[in-house]
């Protein structure tokens, strides 16, 4: 991702990557090492996104955004909000119609018992007006990783997947879903 914003000219297409990652925890520029509970044998990558810790690995739709922010106008908060937007469109097709976001916590959220719960994470970096990494879509996936970390930073954040809200969807799937709604949401120019 670096090297592709690194080499981008104005004339370089956006690029949407959709990934899935074997398990490794993520830590953003801002991340604290206390924040890391107990990571066990998974490896811990530091990364240049915003944010702090997080967890990547099979069953979650990981859709990285290389998008240049100054070809339309842009700003970083609008391409977050588009982002959790497409996101929250992806989990209403599923049936999952109460996604939400939370103030001061990029993400999106499932009301779960009298509060929320993550079931996408999202981290944004920008370089010279074009942005890298992206959202992470949990599908159906192990969660018990998450209980190594304080998860984005928030100590007994729960986290959620839509398998665990009743959806039965392949990985293919919702990962083609949520790049047609992030397309079409976020106005990437792709060829």
């Amino acid at each position: 991702m670096q090297d592709f914003t690194a080499a981008r000219t104005s004339d370089t297409p956006d690029e949407l990557w959709l990934v899935e990652h074997a398990p490794v925890y993520t830590q953003g520029q801002a991340g604290k090492p206390e924040h890391l509970l107990n990571p066990g044998n998974i490896p811990v990558v530091k990364a240049d996104r915003g944010g702090q810790v997080t967890y990547h690995g099979p069953g979650q739709v990981v859709a990285y955004v290389l998008a240049d922010l100054r070809r339309n106008g842009r700003f970083i908060k609008e391409l977050v909000h588009q982002l959790e937007e497409a996101t929250i469109a992806t989990l209403t097709f599923y049936g999952i119609d109460h996604a939400c976001r939370k103030a001061g916590a990029p993400g999106v959220y499932v009301p779960l018992q009298g509060e929320l719960a993550k079931i996408a994470a999202l981290g944004i970096k920008v370089r010279h007006g074009c942005t890298y990494h992206g959202v992470a879509l949990n599908v159906d996936m192990d969660l018990s990783p998450y209980d190594g970390i304080n998860p984005c930073g928030y100590a007994g954040l729960r986290t959620i997947s839509m398998a665990s809200c009743g959806v039965k969807a392949g990985w293919e799937e919702v990962a083609s879903t949520l790049a047609g709604q992030i397309i079409e949401r976020c106005g990437l120019w792709v060829k």
